[in-house]
Parts: structure tokens; sequence; C-alpha cells
């Protein structure tokens, strides 16, 4: 027996496919799933979700949400999520760098604010090219 996972974003299903685990990005913390968990709902945060199939690990960015544990089905609602299967270090690393200079330069409210988010994607992108390189 495995997890079914299902990532749900508002325009589409992103994901529908079994898993051996999964290590969602709570708004607490890094937060592991293997199969038999107790029944869990809770708050996801930007960040890089990671599943495991066929023991080998697959990076999903999700842009926050909400997902919900039972019976070793996963339904994970976000308001948008990236599957990648190959992402360049070096320009994940240059848009961190772009989205931290951004940040500093960051004036009004609203623009810091747009610059925090657009720095977390940044980071999550760079967290997950160093799942598909590791």
């Amino acid at each position: 027996m495995s997890l079914q996972i299902r990532v749900i974003a508002p325009d589409k299903i992103v994901w529908d496919a079994n898993a051996e685990e999964i290590i969602l990005p709570s708004s607490t913390g890094q937060l592991g799933i293997l199969k038999g968990h107790s029944p869990l709902l809770t708050a996801l945060d930007i960040g890089v979700m990671r599943v495991k199939i066929n023991k080998e690990w697959q990076p999903i960015i999700l842009l926050g949400g909400f997902a919900e544990v039972e019976n070793n089905n996963i339904t994970i609602l976000v308001n948008g999520a990236e599957t990648i299967s190959e992402i360049d270090s070096t320009e994940a690393m240059n848009n961190l760098e772009q989205a931290t200079n951004l940040l500093a330069e960051a004036k009004t409210n609203k623009e810091k604010i747009e610059a925090t988010q657009n720095l977390r994607k940044a980071k999550a992108k760079v967290q997950a090219a160093n799942v598909l390189n590791n």
C-alpha cells in the first residue's frame, strides 16, 4: 500500500499519483508523511514538496495552501504549484540574488510584500534544484 497524492490548484490538478513518502513545507516546518500516518490537516507555506517515487525524490514547488492526510490519501489544495523536471542551478541562484536585491530596494509596503513573495519563490527554486541535483 502506498500514499495517494493529489495536488489541486485553482485552475488544474497539478499532481495525481502514488508515492512512497512525501515531505511537505508546512507553516511550522518540514512535515514528513509515510503510509499509515494519523489524520492531519495543516497549513502549507511557500516551499518545495518532495515526493518519493521508486526511491527517487521529485520536487514540486507549492505556493501556499492546505494539506489533508487521511487513510493514506493526501489532498493538497494550493494557491499555485510548479512541477520541475529540470532546473538550472546557476539561473536559480541568480534569480535568488535578484529577488534579495529587490527586497532590499523595496520602499512601500506593497513592494515589500511582493518582493518577499518573490524571494520565497526564488528560495524554493534553489531548494528544488538541490533536490534534483542530489
